[in-house]
């Protein structure tokens, strides 16, 4: 059926294109947004998760001119990507070149770019580097380690075991989080140096720990409080964790310094550079430069249960959602 002769699609206002979204990506954010624990959102159910979205401009509004009928383009809405057509102001999507993958393509925009910005905008990384990612079977983790594979970083992994062959597949040195202490096993690697920077979605007490390995000159980058939402931590120990990272340990004349991390905020605060960051990696993909961890194209009606899968901690990489 065309477009022209399906009812009940939005009209896009002045300023504002029709997209056909084409593929919808899915992570752990999008399971706390659901469960109300996201700070960024203040709606209240029922709403349309999906954080980011990949498509393509179906219908133009009055006043457009930069987009026309048939550019791909993305967006990061942090909630509303789950459905088939949205309407959407005109400056707030990214470009992308033509004939990119949808589902490789939607992993550009929440999952590589805060590794991206990460990696550059937060702390300059030299080839030669060393880089310890926690969760990094996740899609952001996967992410920090091609692109930290791309920089000539030096990248060890925690994950499960289950997730070592992906750490492995980017270059990256896997460490079992269940059966090692990665304090030691970091120290041993680094004879007692430590790394470069420390990329911590775990949260709390994790971020101690992370802390006692970040070098002299290093960083430690945290961009999530993963264990307050699987229930391993306490809120107070998590608020405990964060004054440490923001306050604590900067009074510490260590040589060490410590960041968070959230790329809704500076999206926020820095639009353009989203967009630049953006069209960055969307570059690289078309030129071949990356190949994301894509553990599955799912129907958008299975929604449900990939989030079952990402609260179980079953999925290697992404799940991306086939909204076409």
């Amino acid at each position: 059926m065309s477009v022209a002769t399906v009812a009940g699609l939005p009209e896009p206002r002045e300023g504002e294109v029709r997209v056909k979204v084409l593929a919808a990506g899915t992570g752990f954010t999008d399971t706390i947004i659901r469960q109300g624990q996201y700070t960024g959102v203040k709606e209240k159910p029922p709403f349309v998760p999906g954080y980011d979205w990949f498509g393509v401009v179906d219908e133009v509004g009055a006043g457009v001119n930069r987009l026309k009928l048939g550019d791909c383009v993305a967006d990061m809405p942090v909630i509303g990507g789950y459905t088939q057509y949205l309407c959407v102001p005109e400056e707030r999507l990214v470009l992308a070149p033509a004939g990119l993958d949808p589902a490789s393509a939607v992993a550009m925009i929440l999952s590589y770019t805060t590794a991206y910005q990460m990696l550059t905008r937060i702390r300059s990384l030299r080839a030669g580097s060393t880089c310890l990612v926690h969760a990094a079977g996740g899609a952001v983790g996967s992410a920090l380690l091609e692109l930290g594979r791309e920089m000539g970083l030096t990248m060890y992994g925690t994950a499960s075991a289950a997730k070592h062959e992906l750490v492995r597949r980017y270059g990256a040195t896997p460490i079992d989080y269940r059966s090692e202490d990665f304090v030691e096993r970091i120290k041993r690697e680094t004879a007692g140096e430590g790394v470069d920077a420390v990329f911590d979605t775990i949260g709390g007490r994790n971020w101690s720990r992370s802390y006692q390995c970040v070098k002299r000159g290093g960083i430690l980058i945290a961009f999530g409080a993963m264990q307050i939402t699987t229930g391993e931590e306490s809120v107070p120990s998590v608020l405990l964790g964060f004054f440490k990272l923001m306050a604590g340990w900067k009074l510490i004349p260590d040589g060490r310094k410590t960041a968070f991390y959230n790329i809704q905020t500076r999206r926020e605060k820095l639009p353009q550079e989203f967009k630049d960051d953006v069209e960055a990696l969307f570059k690289m993909l078309e030129a071949g430069k990356l190949e994301p961890a894509i553990a599955g194209i799912e129907p958008l009606e299975q929604a449900a249960d990939v989030h079952r899968r990402i609260d179980a901690a079953e999925i290697a990489g992404k799940v991306v959602l086939d909204c076409s």
